[in-house]
C-alpha cells in the first residue's frame, strides 16, 4: 500500500530531523552560532510531522483490517 511506505518514509525524515536538531543544541556553546530557539521550533515541527505519520499508518492499518473483514 502506497500510504503506508509514504508515512514510513515521512516518519524516517522526521526522526533524521530531530536527531540532527538535537545534535547541534548539543554542540550549543555562547559563542556557537546555534539559534536555540530555532532548534526548539525545528524539534516541535519534527515531533509535529512524526506524530501525522504516525496517525497515517494507524489509519490504513484500520482501513485495511474493515476491507478485510468485508472480504471475509
Amino acid at each position: 500500500m502506497q500510504a503506508l511506505s509514504i508515512a514510513a518514509a515521512g516518519l524516517t525524515a522526521a526522526t533524521a530531523r530531530l536527531d540532527a536538531s538535537a545534535q547541534r543544541v548539543a554542540r550549543w556553546s555562547p559563542a556557537s552560532d546555534v539559534d536555540l530557539a530555532r532548534e526548539a521550533v525545528e524539534q516541535v515541527s519534527a515531533k509535529t510531522a512524526f506524530k501525522a505519520n504516525a496517525a497515517v499508518i494507524r489509519s490504513a492499518d484500520r482501513m485495511m483490517g474493515e476491507l478485510l473483514d468485508i472480504l471475509a
